[in-house]
């Protein structure tokens, strides 16, 4: 007896749909868990500019950021560490019937932040817009 006569063999087929995902979801994986070694960074190539001496120099009112926060104008201790002190030292240093004055402002490199920010408001405060920051050249 034959039961089979009535049934057909099907032929095999290979369904290639499970296997692409399956090796989606392996490469994600791969992808994700490796690590790379190789550290990014910015290069940064800066301009290098020559000029004239100029034939006068501007005044300057030398403020002085010290690491534990002191401030000095023009090598004077100021009362206080407060905007409303630093500021009225800087007034009392702005030469009479002179242009507007630069302020530099020399920060120590341990200096906090806010010292030299406030040291900028307190500039602001007493009328000096003319602010630069002293940097120290790199060993040739």
């Amino acid at each position: 007896m034959n039961f089979q006569r009535g049934r057909r063999q099907e032929e095999p087929e290979i369904n290639l749909i499970p296997l692409i995902d399956i090796m989606l979801v392996l490469i994600i994986f791969l992808v994700l868990t490796t690590t790379f070694s190789k550290v990014s960074g910015l290069e940064i190539n800066l301009p290098t500019g020559e000029a004239q001496p100029a034939e006068t120099l501007p005044d300057e009112i030398d403020l002085a950021v010290s690491a534990t926060g002191d401030i000095l104008v023009n090598r004077q201790p100021v009362g206080g560490k407060d905007i409303e002190a630093i500021a009225a030292a800087l007034g009392r240093a702005v030469p009479a019937g002179k242009d507007e004055p630069v302020v530099v402002i020399n920060a120590d490199a341990k200096a906090a932040h806010q010292s030299v920010i406030n040291a900028m408001q307190a500039a602001q405060r007493a009328g000096l817009s003319r602010i630069t920051f002293a940097v120290q050249a790199p060993p040739q």
